[in-house]
């Protein structure tokens, strides 16, 4: 066995050393980077950026409103992408068309999608006249506080079809013979649910639900494509901030509000594998 191993080595150091390179050097050269004060001699400063960036207004606007996005956007992807994928499930193989057309968004070029977005919530444009039709007035969905809901859908739609896949393969892996026998036992679906379908797909769900808090600290994207550099102050996000100091080649600042963020994920995710934890060992 130690042999075998030997010999993968040799294999598995090219991918080694370009890890160490891009992405292992480079995260603790930035920590040490945004404890500086980037001047010429890059004097030692400690903590004193860090003191510096939380205390800015922009810095707390964007980690306010990233957050609040997180918030509404993680949760909504995952209880939409379970119910979709429990409904194809069931209308399986009829549904094996609208199983396929969940990852055309992937497909799409981001250009596309942001003018049929645009299109579709202008003043004089489709949603606005759906609103119109029920009595309602126009809105100005590209302004404001409004423009969260076409940031969010667009969130949505476009991260949608990978957690119907993961959640498909979970439920597809379930024997039928489990729900025959439950059934033929009076077993009621709510019972079915909670002492087959739950404990056997945790382990996925907890992934898909990573995932999905993932995608939302990564909604700049939709932000950028929607809103631009500099959108209102409802989706200004922490990534805009890092954008912007970057721009103005603020390097101090940029590392020091993403490593402020990495914490904050950090401790969140930490938090989530407890919880994980805690409910496999509830389940089982």
């Amino acid at each position: 066995m130690y042999t075998k191993k030997r010999l993968v080595l040799p294999f598995l150091l090219p991918g080694l050393i370009g890890i160490l390179l891009f992405y292992v050097v480079p995260f603790f050269g930035g920590i040490w980077y945004s404890m500086t004060d980037g001047s010429f001699e890059n004097a030692f400063v400690g903590f004193q950026n860090y003191s510096n960036v939380w205390q800015n207004p922009m810095f707390q606007l964007g980690l306010k409103n990233t957050m609040e996005l997180s918030l509404i956007c993680a949760p909504g992807l995952f209880l939409l992408s379970f119910a979709l994928s429990v409904l194809l499930n069931r209308i399986r193989p009829a549904g094996t068309f609208f199983r396929s057309s969940v990852l055309l968004p992937y497909l799409m070029p981001s250009s596309a999608v942001l003018i049929i977005w645009l299109l579709w919530f202008d003043f004089g444009g489709p949603v606005n006249r759906l609103v119109t039709l029920f009595g309602g007035g126009r809105v100005l969905w590209l302004q404001g506080m409004e423009l969260r809901y076409p940031v969010i859908l667009l969130f949505l739609w476009k991260n949608l079809g990978f957690c119907v896949v993961i959640f498909l393969a979970a439920l597809q892996a379930i024997p039928d013979a489990l729900y025959e026998y439950a059934t033929l036992e009076g077993a009621s679906f709510t019972r079915q649910a909670f002492s087959i379908t739950l404990p056997l797909i945790v382990p996925s769900a907890f992934l898909v639900f990573i995932l999905c808090w993932v995608n939302a600290f990564r909604i700049f994207k939709e932000v950028y494509f929607i809103g631009g550099a500099y959108p209102d102050e409802p989706l200004y996000t922490l990534q805009n901030y890092m954008n912007n100091m970057y721009g103005k080649l603020n390097y101090q600042n940029v590392t020091t509000a993403a490593y402020s963020f990495a914490l904050i994920v950090f401790a969140l995710f930490g938090v989530l594998f407890y919880l994980q934890n805690r409910a496999q060992q509830g389940l089982s």
